[in-house]
């Protein structure tokens, strides 16, 4: 026995070698993970993984440039995968294995929401037939809803976004032609996101063979559902009262419905994280526990990732997300960036587009100087004058002059803020 664990433990130091190698390679200072049970052998990365976001990103391990006073990696962070990026510049502070394909859980019902939301209005109301609930998932996360009874879209979506309702996930998909629809419209618009490490095989995340996503992509996922004013309504959104059921000659009730992300809501350990605004957190059996977050501090807008963290820490998810979201404002403008998020593919075009036009106004302007004295604007001008209809919809001027996009005010919506 005493044989095999030294095996298991030579094992373990090789994986973390070759994890930590590249990273060393790369940058000045690296933080390596943490598990408590370091007898347990651990899945590996693979060698090289996807490229998107820059060359670095593909390679194992962690990658980090620390400059001149910048804080190292917090120690304590187990998970296979994470990712730590300023939100609206799109730089990844630092990462590890970020393009690992891993099962994603719940987390995908960001891509689900991104997908679905503009699709469907939230005034409409909707009668829930018995087929739509006959395949949710054994043990999944459910919102209760009733069959034969009716809800509206918008009712449906706050059980999406605070229960995780599996059962609301399959009724919407339902008013969407059905599970293969969505499911394809889901991955056509993950490939329109770059998230290409993502395979979408049950639109709620639900352990599926081959479904997949990566710390990475869920950060482009996330990006893009955060410039919708509902997606960020509904995933900062702390508690609400939900339809109960409709008992004949009586006035239908409500419940209280609760959001499940700890780092929002506080419970069970966890603090409420300062600044936090959303997004998504997950958790099944062969996905482990998943989180995205965004949160804000002092005008700086950060979105961590963390996937599979296997420390054995009660609700490590939340904690190595909070650590890390902690070392990225502490590091923000110290460190050179790993990488970046890239913009939807038909931002890449438009900004093409724009591109040409700048150029043949600045060659306009050139020929007639006082013509260009009066109008004073490109088209990159004209986009930074844009207001806040531009967020109504993934607008590519949003990605092309990287403009903010305002957070809810926490402190209207729950404790801790």
């Amino acid at each position: 026995m005493s044989a095999l664990k030294t095996t298991a433990r030579r094992t373990a130091s090789t994986v973390l070698a070759a994890a930590l190698l590249p990273a060393l390679a790369a940058g000045p200072a690296l933080a390596a993970t943490h598990d408590n049970n370091p007898d347990r052998k651990k899945p590996k990365p693979p060698a090289r993984m996807s490229s998107v976001g820059g060359l670095q990103l593909a390679k194992p391990g962690t990658q980090v440039r620390l400059g001149p006073g910048a804080p190292v990696l917090p120690k304590d962070v187990s998970g296979r995968s994470w990712i730590v990026a300023d939100a609206e510049s799109g730089e990844v502070l630092a990462s590890h294995n970020a393009h690992w394909r891993l099962p994603p859980a719940s987390t995908m019902k960001m891509l689900f929401a991104d997908t679905l939301l503009p699709k469907l209005p939230k005034t409409t109301v909707h009668k829930v037939a018995p087929e739509e609930l006959a395949d949710v998932g054994a043990g999944s996360s459910l919102v209760g809803l009733k069959e034969n009874h009716t809800y509206s879209v918008h009712d449906l979506w706050l059980g999406v976004f605070l229960r995780s309702g599996n059962d609301a996930v399959h009724v919407l998909s339902a008013m969407n032609n059905g599970i293969d629809q969505t499911v394809k419209d889901m991955q056509e618009h993950a490939e329109e996101l770059q998230a290409l490490d993502t395979t979408v095989v049950s639109p709620d995340g639900y352990d599926a063979p081959g479904q997949v996503s990566s710390a990475y992509d869920l950060m482009l996922i996330a990006r893009s559902g955060m410039q919708k004013k509902d997606f960020r309504e509904y995933c900062s959104t702390v508690s609400a009262d939900f339809p109960g059921e409709q008992k004949e000659g009586e006035k239908r009730g409500t419940f209280k419905i609760e959001n499940t992300n700890r780092l929002l809501t506080g419970a069970n350990g966890i603090t409420p994280y300062k600044g936090i605004a959303g997004v998504k957190n997950g958790s099944t059996t062969q996905a482990g526990s998943t989180f995205t977050g965004v949160a804000e501090r002092n005008g700086k807008v950060l979105l961590v990732t963390v996937m599979h963290p296997d420390s054995g820490e009660s609700l490590a998810v939340y904690k190595e997300a909070g650590r890390l979201l902690d070392w990225g404002f502490s590091a923000a403008g110290k460190v050179t960036p790993v990488g970046e998020l890239v913009p939807p593919r038909s931002a890449e075009s438009a900004n093409d587009t724009e591109a040409v036009k700048d150029d043949e106004d600045r060659k306009a302007d050139a020929a007639n100087p006082v013509a260009a004295s009066q109008t004073g604007s490109s088209g990159l001008s004209i986009a930074l004058s844009v207001g806040g209809a531009v967020l109504m919809a993934l607008a590519t001027a949003v990605f092309l002059v990287k403009r903010r996009w305002p957070l809810p005010d926490r402190a209207r919506r729950g404790p801790g803020q």
